[in-house]
């Protein structure tokens, strides 16, 4: 069983709105802007999907938009408020956003900003060592602000910023006020309308709604610029035909929140995060949180392990079936520290070597349970197995040219296999992620584990008379480190070096063959 610990990057769908979904597609398939007895159920199911919203958010008079997303909101709310400053309806010459804000918002902030003329100031809001914003700093400088963007919670940390002190801290400024509330639905109580928040952007994927859906929330009396103009749709403020299966999911979603009954409360979430810290401070020695935990999100821990590079460990978890990661879904390509963390002001270690573990409200018992084993079972392993600490890295390797490595499908393994049987496949990853029982392992194909570290201390082999004609194919979870392996081989002269694209994450999970372990090409290698 996959135990999925990342939520706060995207959540599965809720049976209900998944039903929800498949009814609007189905059955109630109108287009709310018709008139006819199918649009009209269409447009009713989107009014009591707002009229949710509106009570469960408590919008008063405010406006409800369903849109694609919190970027759609995001970049609908930013236009709105900046093209107003152009047409002279508000005042400042300050942009500011929070310096841990997700990175949807400055980026619209400084688009927006070059794109109307403005060339405004922009400045991030600093935030302390817990993560919260400046408050001295943002009061010093609120009579200037033409727009303040902020979060409810920050999606990597889960800190939740203090609001009311930010509302305290912009009194007597004219300044818009923009609130990501992405983290916090479902998660803490929100009453917009007893706020100055001018504008909130939301998405329904991170609570179990399907992706591209989300609202947007603007105050009564904001200003607004329509993103999309054309039909009218959504009363003109957001044209192009509505997206009926996805507000059919999040009205389901939003039901079911409303109801109180699908999923956990406050108490109920604090008690488990609690039990999966407890967990991991008894499975990695010195391990540090990275934000006080009284004031975080319910379902969020950040922390670090000394020595443990951030990537080492969730190839670790992953190996477990852990899903875990190291901060914004967006940014984990860029395989760079934590900015969040930088922000914050901790060391460069903690930076490097951070992990986000966040599970939904849906979460129940036996699934905290689970992880809770499945965290110790990584401890024992990286005590038990350690890590591969010599041998030279790929690259280390003179970086003469040659042509990348050819990756191999998972759907040509079967016939690459018949057409070279004596391939030798060779696993890659560190001998603590092949404990976890997750190596590939393939009857009648030799298969080797040779730890990247050390793959150096055994590649002669490969290379001896007799072997270069035998094809390689590297193996690991993600596919990056068999690339290199592969590449590695290519440069010594292998000319028959293969990596599996994709790696083993995308491996068949039900391929119909025999099983039989993997071996250490050599014995001294395992550690």
């Amino acid at each position: 069983m996959e135990i999925y610990l990342d939520a706060n990057a995207t959540t599965p769908v809720l049976a209900q709105a998944r039903a929800a979904a498949l009814q609007a597609m189905a059955d109630d398939f109108g287009n709310p802007s018709s008139m006819h007895s199918t649009g009209l159920k269409a447009r009713a199911l989107m009014a009591a999907a707002r009229e949710r919203v509106r009570r469960l958010l408590e919008t008063g008079d405010g406006h409800v938009l369903f849109l694609s997303g919190a970027t759609e909101g995001i970049q609908t709310a930013v236009l709105s408020a900046l093209n107003a400053l152009r047409e002279r309806r508000a005042t400042g010459d300050l942009l500011l956003y929070g310096a841990t804000e997700h990175k949807a918002v400055p980026e619209a902030i400084r688009h927006w900003n070059r794109l109307l003329g403005l060339d405004l100031e922009v400045q991030k809001i600093p935030v302390g060592l817990d993560g919260r914003h400046d408050l001295a700093w943002l009061r010093q400088h609120a009579p200037r602000a033409a727009l303040v963007c902020t979060m409810a919670a920050n999606n990597e940390t889960g800190v939740i910023s203090d609001l009311a002190g930010i509302e305290a801290a912009l009194a007597g400024s004219a300044a818009y006020w923009l609130v990501d509330g992405v983290q916090a639905l479902g998660k803490l109580p929100l009453r917009l309308a007893q706020t100055r928040i001018d504008y909130a952007p939301f998405s329904g994927h991170k609570l179990y709604a399907p992706k591209g859906i989300g609202l947007l929330y603007v105050r009564a009396g904001a200003p607004f610029t329509p993103l999309m103009t054309g039909g009218g749709q959504e009363g003109a403020l957001r044209s192009g035909t509505e997206n009926m299966s996805g507000i059919a999911a999040l009205g389901a979603v939003l039901e079911a929140l409303e109801a109180g009954e699908t999923f956990r409360d406050r108490a109920t979430m604090r008690a488990y995060r609690d039990r999966l810290a407890a967990s991991l401070s008894a499975a990695f020695s010195g391990l540090l949180f990275n934000a006080p935990q009284d004031i975080c999100l319910p379902t969020t821990l950040n922390f670090s392990v000394p020595g443990l590079a951030s990537r080492l460990l969730q190839d670790l978890f992953d190996a477990a079936g852990v899903r875990v990661s190291g901060g914004s879904a967006c940014s984990a390509a860029a395989a760079e520290p934590s900015f969040v963390l930088r922000a914050m002001g901790l060391p460069a270690w903690q930076c490097e070597s951070a992990l986000r573990l966040s599970f939904g409200p849906l979460a129940d018992v036996g699934f905290i349970d689970e992880a809770c084993r499945r965290i110790a079972a990584c401890g024992e392993a990286l005590r038990r197995h350690g890590l591969s600490a010599s041998g030279a890295p790929c690259e280390a390797l003179p970086q003469t040219e040659c042509p990348d490595a050819p990756r191999l499908q998972a759907q040509q393994w079967d016939g690459f296999m018949r057409d070279h049987p004596h391939t030798i496949v060779v696993d890659v990853r560190e001998p603590f992620e092949q404990a976890m029982g997750s190596a590939l392992q393939l009857a009648g194909v030799v298969v080797q584990a040779v730890p990247l570290s050390r793959l150096l201390e055994v590649s002669a082999s490969w290379l001896a008379p007799g072997q270069a004609s035998r094809p390689l194919v590297f193996v690991c979870r993600s596919g990056n480190r068999s690339a290199q392996a592969a590449q590695c081989l290519r440069r010594l002269g292998h000319s028959q070096a293969y990596t599996l694209a994709g790696g083993l994450a995308l491996w068949p999970e039900q391929a119909g063959q025999q099983h039989s372990a993997a071996a250490p090409a050599d014995p001294a290698l395992m550690v």
